[in-house]
Parts: structure tokens; C-alpha cells; sequence
């Protein structure tokens, strides 16, 4: 509720009017009942004792409740249109802020809530806040104006007959709270299910080529269903529990109304009331069962929405642990472009992924790290972006640590190309210049041919030729050259190619790395790669195995050196070795 309340805040006048127009219009329909018992109970009989009466003022009276039950239907419509636009302005809002907030969100955290769990907290629960939003703007202010207002009408015709019916109304509050106590919690674990069903599906769409290689469809199927059926059985639960609320009031409003029409019958045979009254009695009491499903179905949403609200706040709330610094990027060239010092990390703060690295690169060098997989060789990047903060020793750049830089300031001084990296459903040109500005069609000229991406101009439309989603409609090296290419075109300070060029064969990989070393000159490049062949020639070769630098020197250096370093060029460079 304090979410519902917070969204709308910024659309207080429009929720006035909104509102406004509810309550008259509810109190519209409270007035037509009174008005036909008004017309049986004084009216009509008027007339059957004037024999020569004008009917004139039956006439008014129709026409009155004809105009009371059109105005009533219009203030109701204008009212329900307005609380959609409001809900939708709010959850447009909720949106913007919940994506905002997730993409300053750490790596780690995102690792701690799941991908899967974000994306069905975007999706799902911000629409359970949309529709409990425009459910309460339109039966929240309605049923309750219905519920308090039919009451008291009821007051007005019948005091005793209405003290039989607000006696049921206790019983009815008891089943609603104690189903809306049980109901939260299910929904809640309803949507954990969800988002394990969207991780699957995730896995699925991603990995479906493979899937269908294998042939383990039917196993996928298999999965796939027995994520399903767990999401189905807990929103079952979950409905289940709440849909006994409506049943439960039918049964305890029904029981009153038994009790209200023979307490009514007993009191029309003393005299005691008249049976236009009774008649809008009954409306009355149709009204306010009608108010109470209504007012139900509003603490149902509320549950489901209760429940959303609690997992978005979650991730809004959630302080961002990677606190963005100050200062901007100064060159020196008295100092190392980058330099790490005895950094040392984990991702689950119980197994080291990183110990004790150390090394200096100055601008304009090259480093190459090469190593079995799993060793940290991407760790090095994820730190060096400053995804993750390292748990022990520091990264400068310049002389700076980056904990002391802006983030964005680090980022966009650095182009890299990542193992698994995206390409977007756009045009070539598109995920190239990728929406930066400053970039001008000669800078992806130069890009395109030092990333040895020609291939581009023999498209039927050249630049303009459209990408499938992950850029399905390429292959595998023409998908890297055109993602070295966007890195390239930034003219960043830091290149970092991580494992970039394991699709191209080995002319076009020396063809790019000769066209890098004379283009990007002043550039400092980091080359992760699993052939020597890529990175023989950088400045810097580190060898790491297990989170730890084996050795590290040049080329030569290392085929003196390490026993390791000589296996690995041995069998990759046919026989090269000390």
C-alpha cells in the first residue's frame, strides 16, 4: 500500500478528480433505490386514490432517476479511465526507476538476485502493481462509498432490518483478514517459481541449437514442464486460498438476507414498514454484498501486489556497494597506465579466484594473458572494469585507484570485447557506432578495416544490412570482427580483447593484430587468448593457472623461463621450444 500510495503521489490531481468522480458517482447509484421506493410506497398510491391526477410528476421522476442512472454511468467511466491512465503512468514510472536502479546494480549483486528474478520482477510483479493500482483507484474508493453508503440509506428505511445485516458484516471482516494472511506469502513464493520458470526459458531460447544437437528436446520439454507445473501448483495454492473469500461472504451475506426478509415479512404484516421499502431494502443489500466482493477482490490484488511490492523494494532499497568516485582520469607518463598490486578476490568470499596479482603496464604496451580455462583470466577484466571491487590490494589507473574514479569516466576510456559478447537485433551500423556520439562514418570506415570486417560492404546493403537477434544471420568470426569493430571505433585508451579472435582463422587474426599495432599506437591493449600465436608479440605475457601468476615476461622470456609456457608452444607453434 505505501508503494501504491508513493507511485501515485506525483498525479494528485488527476487522482482527486479521478476519485471525485467515483465517489458521486457511487453515490449516484445509492440514490436510485430510495427514489423507487420513494415511487411505490407515496407515489403510486397517490395516484390510485386521485382518479384524475396528472401523472406529471411520475414523469419527473422517471426522468430524474434516467438522469441520475446516466450521470452515474458517466462519472464512472470517466473515473475508470482516469485511474487507468494514472496506474499507468505509475508503473511507467516504477519501471524507469527499477531499471535505473538495476543497472547500477554491482555484478555481484546482480549474481545474487539472478538474472531470471529480475526480469520477472520488471515484468510480472510491476504488473500486479498496475493492476492493484487501477483496481483501488476504481473498487477501492467505489465499494467502500457503496458499503458505508448503503448502510446508512438502509438506516434511513429500516433501522432493525439494518442492524440484522451489519451483524453478518464482523464475520466477513474475520474471513477476509485471515485469508489475506495466508494469501501474501503464497503469492510471494508463487513468484519465485516464476522466476525460475523464465530462467529456464532463458536457458532454452539461448541454448536451443544445442538442445536440438543433442537431441535432448524431450528432456528440455521434461524440465520445462516440471518448472511449469511447480509455478501452476503454487499460484493454485494461492488462488485457492483467496478464492474461498467469495464462496465463504456468499454463504454469511446470504444467511443476512434470509434473515432480513423474514424479519421483513413479520415486520410488513405488523405495519411496521412498506414494501417499496423493503424492495429497496433488498437493493440495498444486493449493493452491499456487491461492495463486499468488491472490496475482496481489492484485498486479493492487494496480496498479490503486497507481495511484488516487497520484491521490488527489495532491489530498490538494495545500497549499491560499489560506491562511484570522484575524480576524473589524468595521463602521466611518469607512472603505469595500469597497475595492480597484490590484488587478491573471490566471487563467494570462500574460495579465492585471484591471489596476490601484480603487474605494470605502461601506455601505449600490450599485455597477453593466456592460461587454462577457469583460471581468472576474465576475473582480471571483470576487476579491472571495475565490476566487482577487489578484496585485497588496489588497481590504479595513472597512478589513481579506481575506486577513487568515476565509473562512467573509467569505462569509456576503456573498448573491450567480451568471450560471450552481444550483438543487438539492429543494423551493422547500429551495433557498431552503438547510439555514441562523436563517432563519424571515417571512424567506422577505419574500424571496419582494421578489424579485418570488409565482409560488411559485399552485404546486399552493406552498412544498412539488418542483424538477427545475437546476430544468428553471421558466422562466428564475422560476429567477432564486427564486435572488435565497435570496441575499435571508440578510440578508447584501454583495448581489451578477451578471447576475441578464437573464430578467425590465423591470417585474418595477424592481419587485425598488425592493422591494431599500427592504428593504436598510443593504445594499451590486453589480449586474452588461448594461442600463442595472438599474443607473442605483446610487451607482457602473463601465465595464469588457478588464480595465481605462474610466470610472466615476454615471449622469449617465458620460452626460457617457464616449463609450462615452452609445453604450450611447443604443441601450438610446431616445435618452438627452448
Amino acid at each position: 500500500m505505501k508503494m501504491i500510495l508513493r507511485l501515485v503521489k506525483p498525479y494528485w490531481q488527476m487522482l482527486v478528480i479521478s476519485l471525485s468522480f467515483k465517489s458521486v458517482g457511487a453515490l449516484a447509484d445509492l440514490f436510485l433505490p430510495w427514489l423507487i421506493a420513494y415511487m411505490i410506497d407515496k407515489e403510486i398510491p397517490r395516484l390510485r386514490e386521485q382518479a384524475n391526477a396528472s401523472l406529471n410528476s411520475l414523469y419527473l421522476l422517471g426522468a430524474l432517476m434516467v438522469l441520475i442512472a446516466f450521470l452515474g454511468l458517466y462519472l464512472n467511466v470517466a473515473a475508470n479511465r482516469k485511474a487507468e491512465m494514472i496506474a499507468a503512468l505509475s508503473v511507467k514510472g516504477l519501471r524507469h526507476d527499477l531499471f535505473s536502479k538495476i543497472e547500477r546494480l554491482s555484478a555481484n549483486q546482480v549474481d545474487r538476485l539472478t538474472r531470471p528474478s529480475l526480469i520477472s520482477r520488471m515484468t510480472t510483479d510491476t504488473y500486479n502493481m498496475y493492476n492493484a493500482t487501477a483496481s483501488m483507484q476504481r473498487l477501492g474508493v467505489r465499494a467502500p462509498v457503496l458499503l458505508i453508503g448503503g448502510i446508512l440509506m438502509s438506516l434511513l428505511l429500516d433501522p432493525v432490518l439494518t442492524l440484522i445485516m451489519v451483524g453478518m458484516l464482523p464475520l466477513i471482516i474475520v474471513i477476509v483478514y485471515y485469508s489475506s494472511r495466508k494469501g501474501i506469502p503464497l503469492y510471494k513464493r508463487s513468484q519465485g517459481f516464476v522466476d525460475q520458470l523464465v530462467r529456464k526459458l532463458r536457458e532454452y531460447v539461448a541454448g536451443a541449437r544445442v538442445v536440438r544437437a543433442l537431441s535432448m528436446s524431450e528432456h528440455e520439454k521434461e524440465m520445462f514442464d516440471q518448472a511449469n507445473q511447480q509455478t501452476v501448483g503454487a499460484e493454485l495454492k494461492a488462488n485457492i486460498t483467496m478464492a474461498k473469500i467469495n464462496p465463504m461472504m456468499h454463504a454469511v451475506m446470504n444467511v443476512g438476507l434470509v434473515f432480513v426478509l423474514i424479519a421483513g415479512a413479520y415486520r410488513l404484516h405488523e405495519g411496521q414498514t412498506e414494501i417499496g421499502q423493503i424492495m429497496a431494502f433488498v437493493t440495498y443489500f444486493t449493493i452491499i454484498l456487491n461492495a463486499m466482493m468488491s472490496i475482496t477482490r481489492v484485498f486479493v490484488l492487494a496480496s498479490r501486489a503486497t507481495a511484488s511490492a516487497e520484491r521490488i523494494d527489495e532491489v530498490l532499497n538494495m545500497p549499491l556497494d560499489l560506491v562511484d568516485g570522484m575524480e576524473s582520469i589524468e595521463k602521466r607518463n611518469d607512472v603505469p597506465h595500469i597497475e595492480f598490486r597484490n590484488v587478491s578476490f573471490s566471487y563467494n568470499q570462500k574460495e579465492s579466484n585471484l591471489k596476490n596479482i601484480s603487474f605494470k603496464l605502461y601506455q601505449g604496451q600490450s599485455l597477453g594473458i593466456i592460461g587454462a580455462t577457469g583460471s581468472g583470466k576474465t576475473t582480471l577484466i571483470h576487476l579491472l572494469m571495475r565490476f566487482y571491487d577487489v578484496d585485497e590490494g588496489e588497481i590504479l589507473i595513472y597512478g589513481k585507484n579506481i575506486k577513487e574514479l568515476k565509473q562512467q569516466a573509467l569505462r569509456e576510456s576503456i573498448g573491450v570485447v567480451f568471450q560471450n559478447d552481444l550483438i543487438f537485433a539492429d543494423s551493422i551500423y547500429g551495433n557498431i557506432q552503438f547510439n555514441r556520439s562523436g563517432i563519424t562514418d571515417e571512424d567506422i570506415e577505419v574500424a571496419t578495416r582494421v578489424a579485418q570486417a570488409e565482409f560488411i560492404y559485399e552485404k546486399e546493403h552493406e552498412m544498412s544490412h539488418q542483424m538477427a537477434q545475437r546476430g544468428m544471420n553471421l558466422s562466428g568470426g564475422q560476429k567477432q570482427r564486427v564486435l572488435i569493430a565497435r570496441a575499435i571505433v571508440g578510440k578508447p585508451e584501454i583495448m581489451i580483447l578477451d578471447d576475441a579472435s578464437s573464430a578467425l582463422d590465423y591470417k585474418t587474426d595477424m592481419n587485425m593484430r598488425k592493422a591494431l599495432k599500427k592504428e593504436m599506437t598510443d593504445t594499451t591493449m590486453i589480449i586474452i587468448a588461448q594461442r600463442i600465436a595472438s599474443l607473442k608479440d605483446s610487451d607482457l605475457i602473463l601465465l595464469i593457472d588457478d588464480g595465481r601468476i605462474m610466470a610472466q615476461g615476454t615471449h622469449n622470456e617465458l620460452l626460457e623461463s617457464s616449463n609450462v609456457y615452452q609445453e604450450i608452444a611447443y604443441y601450438q607453434l610446431g616445435g618452438e621450444r627452448s
